[in-house]
Parts: C-alpha cells; structure tokens; sequence
C-alpha cells in the first residue's frame, strides 16, 4: 500500500477533509496530510488544519490581486510540502493554469450528484440538491473524479448512488448526501493507495 501525501484546497467548511483527517489519523487511510491553501481566512477548514497540526496558508485576490502570481504562489507552496495529490474540498475558485499542468491527472473533486448529471459552473451545494429535487429524481449521488480547465468535466474516478426519498428537503437530501460523501471520498482514496484505482 502507497502511502498519499496529500494536499488539500477548501473555502469554507472543510467536512471531507476532516474526514480524511480523521481516517489518516486512526489508520485506515494510509495518508500523509500535508497541507491546506483556503482562499477564506476565516474559514473552519483552516481552524480544523490548525487543530490537526497541518500546515494551512491563505491566498486569495486579497493577498494576491494578480491572478498569475496567485497561481504562483499556490503551486509554489504544493510543491514545497511534496504532494501526490491534490484534493478540493469545497474550493469555490477556478484553479490557474500553473497549478492545472503541475498536477494533470493528480487533482481531485468530489461533487454531491452523479455527474454528468447536475454539475457546471454554479451547480454546488444546495443548488444541486434544489435541481435533482425540482427534476423529480428518484436517485442522486457522489461522484470523485479529476479536475480540467472547466467545471465538474474532468475523468470519473468512482461514483455511488444515493436514494432520494419522497420526502425529502434540501436539507434532508443534502445531508444524507453530504454524509455519504465522507465515507466514499475515503473509501476512493484507500483504494488508489491500494493501486485498485489508477490515477495520476
């Protein structure tokens, strides 16, 4: 088994990343977690880096107005702390070019439907959940896959399914999604450290 040094991208809250955290530190993921780069200073992902003892560091267009010398500094700092992987968790912001061509076929999302379903610039959070629910589905999801220049298109690594109940909210659905979520971005990850799945 491979052991993944992993670098992680998050705006706000930074859930699947704990659970990485958390399945790294009890051994079930054999994962080195190296570093954190959140485009919000205040963001919980960056209290739950801090908690864990991983280095966190922010930029954005506050610390860095000029988009090139973001994406500078951001693939700068990925390779200081020797990632194989890079992970977004919720990161609300287009990668740069720099980072893209440095990490081809190494940089992860996960996105709360079955993609090609629901995905595209603007479809996150609960605006996927509003549009599987006003669409009348009976199933939804999770799908991990590898990120391009574009939104929600790059190649599917692993996806599972998640039922939509009659009765379902957004709230409700989300939930359950989001929880699935944990379990199978973790699950994904232990089998690529297995060589089960080939990325990269």
């Amino acid at each position: 088994m491979n052991q993944l040094k992993l670098g992680f991208m998050s705006s706000h809250g930074g859930s699947n990343m704990q659970a990485i955290l958390d399945a790294a530190a009890d051994g079930r993921l054999n994962a080195l977690p190296a570093v954190l780069i959140s485009n919000n200073s205040g963001s919980t992902a960056m209290e739950r880096a801090h908690q864990f003892g991983m280095p966190a560091y922010h930029y954005s267009s506050v610390t860095h107005p000029d988009p090139e010398e973001l994406d500078r500094q951001i693939l700068l700092t990925l390779k200081k702390h020797e990632i194989d992987y890079l992970l977004l968790v919720g990161y609300m912001k287009r990668l740069g070019s720099a980072t893209l061509d440095a990490y081809a076929g190494r940089i992860i999302n996960i996105h709360p439907s079955l993609l090609p379903k629901y995905g595209g610039h603007g479809m996150y959070g609960r605006f996927v959940h509003e549009a599987v629910l006003r669409n009348g589905e009976r199933e939804t999801g999770v799908t991990v896959h590898l990120v391009d220049g574009e939104y929600d298109t790059g190649a599917i690594i692993s996806q599972c399914r998640v039922k939509v109940e009659d009765n379902d909210t957004v709230e409700s659905l989300s939930a359950r999604v989001l929880e699935r979520e944990h379990a199978f971005l973790v699950e994904t990850l232990i089998r690529i450290a297995n060589q089960e799945i080939a990325v990269g």
